[in-house]
């Protein structure tokens, strides 16, 4: 798989970006499961992988951070993102957003002894929160990147106006923006946020790239056109109808995020960036939205 720079000033990521937000089961967050997930993104060449320490509250990070250091596999052949803002109340049943300084500090620390790395290459900003203080809060930001605990700085479901604020307090640029984007949520493209981005020459993380399946098993009027226009498209290119929705993505410039834990999926997903849409095909699957 091709490698490429997520924003002018980097770093230099795999086309598509493995995703652990599924893995909230028993089932899934186990040793096991995640060295084999690992591995086969690897081979696949796909060594970018997206983590949050609100992902089974931290579990996940825990395993991939034995996975990797169990391994023979090198820190620097790895790029790691991880997220944090997101939190749970007291009582386990409600969720609420913390971008204060102290939060993030201490995010950014235990996520590093869970990881087991001595940094995080992309750090993001779950969430907005409209009562963190954005100067105490870059301000911590900043004081995280002079230490090296942290390369790279990201948001997440940010609007345009948020994220430039943040921006103009940081001393670095803002690298991304992880959002959800897909066949059948493509606000990102009409509120202005896809433009903002690529005007700091970055490219979005876009997350649930099949709509969380509906693409490919919703019932509903839209997703079952959509997926008409997409078994169109796959036919001319004979490959899958996930595929398709995905190279869509990276006609636009996006980078999918890959959530599935199925290996068939995983590898559809990961091969779509050789599939070059041509402009038509692009807003003939686009159009199929309206």
């Amino acid at each position: 798989m091709e490698k490429i720079y997520i924003s002018e000033s980097g770093p230099e990521v795999s086309a598509s970006i493995y995703g652990f937000w599924r893995y909230k089961t028993t089932a899934l967050a186990n040793q096991k499961k995640i060295e084999e997930i690992v591995n086969y993104n690897l081979e696949l060449g796909v060594n970018t992988f997206d983590h949050s320490d609100n992902y089974s509250e931290g579990k996940i990070e825990e395993l991939f951070g034995k996975a990797i250091s169990s391994s023979s596999i090198k820190r620097e052949d790895v790029i790691i993102s991880t997220k944090a803002g997101i939190r749970k109340s007291s009582d386990k049943k409600n969720e609420y957003y913390d971008l204060s300084a102290q939060h993030i500090t201490k995010s950014v620390n235990d996520s590093l002894k869970r990881l087991k790395t001595d940094y995080i290459d992309i750090f993001l900003l779950e969430h907005y929160d409209p009562l963190y203080n954005v100067e105490e809060t870059a301000s911590a930001l900043t004081k995280l990147l002079l230490s090296g605990k942290i390369k790279f700085i990201g948001v997440s479901n940010f609007n345009v106006f948020q994220h430039r604020l943040l921006a103009s307090l940081l001393p670095q640029p803002i690298i991304t923006n992880h959002l959800e984007l897909n066949l059948l949520q493509t606000s990102a493209i009409d509120d202005g946020r896809l433009d903002f981005i690529k005007e700091q020459y970055s490219k979005p993380m876009a997350y649930a790239p099949l709509a969380g399946g509906r693409i490919l098993s919703g019932k509903d009027k839209k997703a079952i056109k959509v997926r008409k226009a997409l078994t169109v498209v796959a036919k001319k290119y004979n490959i899958n109808i996930e595929q398709a929705a995905v190279a869509w993505l990276h006609k636009l410039g996006a980078i999918p995020i890959i959530g599935s834990p199925d290996k068939k999926r995983i590898k559809n997903a990961a091969t779509a960036f050789s599939v070059k849409l041509t402009n038509e095909d692009w807003y003939q699957l686009y159009n199929s939205t309206k």
